[in-house]
């Protein structure tokens, strides 16, 4: 049985209700008597490049969301530390608040190879169901959806958040706390030098809970409040063949083929139903409390809708729900590269093959534990393990090498007890603006909240808006308009909460 028609209709019927929150009331009174000029002032923010290592338009993206904020009346600078994107900060403080809240969010992107994309990344399009391009006046379809990189992940909580202030500001709505912001501009590329920059700002950032505007709603489309995120460690192998690529009729049966050795090594790593066989990786997972043990069992069930949606005959994790498996660590091999294929194979024993491997993390496991026992494992198959290419000696020394590099960037998972009275006090909120909404300890995606919790010590929650199936990560991202709507609300409910 397809069980999304189900869920979906719940979905619609909570966002066709009036909110019973009067801030996301607002909010959805002032968006739909603005709509075309939210889309114009989002689709400017989208058509900036906005990869962390070009130094250059980076930069632009800042002081654009700044300015989008500075027009609003809210205090605005940049954080700025050596070699980083900067920090976009604001604050707005309400006089006799007792309550500080920081919404989070980023405004880098995923790099991207733009010839994989129907429409260009940066040029934002407004596209139907079919893919066809849409009227330029007259009523907005919420079923259509804007196609550019981070028009989900992550600029789309940035704008959702500027347009409800200009409902809370238009409507009189009082704060009741200190609101402060903080976009920040490498998150995509692992938050390399946010630890940094909160140590050296944190004078600025001290807050009673963190609202990470990031990730997906649930795949029903009800809205979700996630208490925790996966962390992340990332590593690449390549394993040696002969020097040079060799005649494969030639030498064939004779000169080992790394892309052959490269399929046995990652292969020994997982079994049929997706369980990673690496000694000790499942070790010291922390386990869930009880209230989050039960969130966990009242998640909605989709995963007979999503294999339909993704056309997949079967699942991992020998029969166990997707909302389970977001609790343990995966292992993915997100790339692989060995001589040529297509139309430029040609036929020949490849000199090396190279794997890049993406591990996600839970509570418990941190990112040194997780690439030492992917490394030990590699280990016990017979490779030596190098950091850098072999040289000659080593070469004819060794049967089987592999070099393993730990890229950069790797961070802790972390959660938020869902029993904390402010965990209760955005929950409560978020039902007022959006109806029931699910409640998860774990989100499936990384985000570095460990730093905020670690030198901070201020909890994090979750408060996704966008579709589930946006393609974030991927060529033609998009964002469902129908989202955006919806996340207005949202977030203009947290903002006065």
């Amino acid at each position: 049985m397809n069980l999304f028609p189900v869920l979906l209709g719940l979905a619609l019927s909570a966002s066709a209700q009036t909110p019973s929150n009067s801030a996301a009331a607002a909010a959805r009174q002032w968006r739909e008597a603005h709509e075309r000029s939210i889309l114009t002032e989002f689709m400017s923010l989208l058509s900036i490049s906005n990869l962390a290592r070009d130094t250059d338009n980076i930069r632009r993206n800042a002081e654009a969301v700044s300015a989008l904020f500075q027009k609003r009346g809210v205090r605005m600078q940049l954080l700025e530390f050596p070699g980083a994107p900067p920090v976009v900060f604001g604050e707005i403080r309400t006089p006799g608040a007792t309550r500080t809240v920081v919404f989070y969010a980023h405004y880098d992107g995923q790099p991207l190879d733009p010839k994989e994309w129907t429409t260009p990344p940066w040029q934002p399009v407004l596209l139907d169901s079919q893919l066809a391009a849409v009227p330029s006046s007259g009523a907005i379809d919420p079923a259509w959806r804007i196609y550019a990189r981070s028009a989900s992940d992550d600029k789309a909580p940035i704008i959702a958040i500027a347009t409800a202030l200009d409902a809370i500001k238009f409507s009189s709505i009082t704060l009741h706390q200190n609101v402060k912001f903080v976009f920040e501009g490498e998150e995509e590329a692992g938050s390399p030098h946010l630890a940094d920059i909160i140590r050296k700002y944190q004078d600025l950032l001290p807050s009673d809970v963190w609202l990470i505007c990031d990730g997906p709603v649930h795949q029903s489309r009800r809205q979700q409040i996630v208490f925790g995120a996966r962390g992340v460690t990332e590593l690449d192998i390549t394993v040696y063949g002969p020097v040079h690529e060799l005649h494969s009729g030639h030498y064939g049966n004779w000169a080992p083929n790394p892309a052959m050795m490269l399929a046995h090594l990652l292969a020994s790593m997982k079994d049929d139903n997706g369980k990673v066989l690496i000694e000790h990786f499942y070790d010291s997972i922390e386990p869930l409390s009880e209230t989050e043990k039960r969130a966990v069992a009242e998640a909605p069930d989709v995963d007979a809708a999503l294999l339909k949606e993704f056309q997949l005959g079967r699942s991992d994790g020998a029969g166990k729900k997707l909302v389970e498996l977001l609790n343990y660590p995966s292992l993915n091999i997100r790339g692989m590269s060995s001589a040529r294929t297509g139309a430029g194979a040609s036929n020949v024993i490849p000199s090396t093959a190279t794997a890049s491997i993406d591990i996600r993390l839970v509570k418990g496991i941190t990112p040194e534990m997780a690439a030492k026992r992917v490394i030990d494992h590699i280990r016990a198959q017979g490779y030596y393990i190098v950091a850098t290419d072999p040289d000659p000696a080593t070469r004819t020394s060794h049967a089987k090498i592999a070099k393993v590099v730990t890229l950069p960037g790797g961070y802790n998972a972390s959660r938020t007890s869902m029993d904390l009275p402010v965990s209760q006090l955005v929950l409560r909120t978020a039902e007022s603006a959006r109806g029931p909404v699910v409640k998860l300890p774990t989100m499936g995606g990384s985000v570095p909240l460990y730093m905020i919790e670690q030198i901070l010590h201020a909890p994090t929650i979750t408060v996704p808006i966008v579709n589930h199936d946006n393609n974030q990560h991927s060529y033609n991202e998009n964002l469902r308009i129908q989202n955006l709507w919806d996340g207005i609300e949202l977030l203009a409910a947290l903002l006065a909460m």
